[in-house]
């Protein structure tokens, strides 16, 4: 095991930092993520929907932050799936409980997706 110095970056370089970190995530879940690949996917269809509709500015971003939120939750989801595989690949039932859990949120964030764009297109 190596020794780190961890180096409390301020301003701007702490940004840098911390954009190259997200961007390495969203490079990682694009590249081996079968959930996120599909969600994205369909965030990318849908997305040049909306902006071809002709609905006000606010129900478009409405819409578009909907379908953030299914990302969004799909990076929770496989942030806590990544750290319980690390723990250890034993069985325990507080692992699969973490993931049905982290999971179910993924569900919930679909479902308020659908619910918007049911109000904002067809309501």
């Amino acid at each position: 095991m190596s020794n780190k110095t961890v180096i409390k970056r301020q301003g701007l370089m702490r940004l840098i930092f911390t954009l190259s970190h997200s961007f390495n995530g969203l490079k990682w879940m694009s590249r081996f993520e079968a959930a996120f690949q599909q969600e994205l996917a369909l965030f990318s269809l849908l997305g040049v929907f909306v902006w071809l509709q002709e609905i006000a500015l606010s129900d478009k971003l409405l819409l578009i932050a909907s379908l953030l939120f299914v990302l969004f939750a799909e990076l929770v989801n496989t942030a806590v799936e990544v750290v319980v595989d690390r723990i250890g690949s034993e069985y325990h039932e507080l692992s699969g409980l973490a993931k049905d859990i982290a999971s179910a949120s993924v569900f919930i964030a679909m479902l308020i997706a659908a619910l918007i764009w049911w109000a904002v297109l067809w309501a």
